[in-house]
């Protein structure tokens, strides 16, 4: 069974930044495309950002060259450094795992960016 367990997130002011940690574990298991998307109340979930195993980044034009998402080792592991964080990224955080075909996700954490 493969389980994300999610570390990071909080309250933030405006311009501030936070950091995101998930970590997946299954001794057999090895994703291909780790990623992080986001949920606030009222919409769909989003992609924020996703790396595959060959380091490959993808973002979504929201956070371009406000978040970085990178994955040590190539391994189980994916973080994502936010920085100047605006209140319209206030959302709940999910990892998520791929490796077709499943996609396995984390609980979410919340991040709160206020004004």
């Amino acid at each position: 069974q493969v389980q994300l367990v999610e570390s990071g997130g909080g309250l933030v002011q405006a311009g501030g930044s936070l950091s995101l940690s998930c970590a997946a574990s299954g001794s057999t298991f090895s994703a291909v495309v780790m990623g992080w998307y986001r949920q606030s109340p009222g919409k769909q979930r989003e992609l924020v950002a996703s790396i595959n195993m060959y380091g490959v980044t993808n973002y979504s034009d929201s956070v371009k060259g406000r978040f970085t998402i990178s994955r040590p080792n190539a391994r189980n592991t994916v973080l994502l450094q936010m920085n100047s964080l605006k209140p319209e990224d206030t959302a709940v955080y999910y990892c998520a795992a791929e490796r077709s075909p499943n996609t396995y996700w984390g609980q979410g954490t919340q991040v709160t960016v206020s004004s």
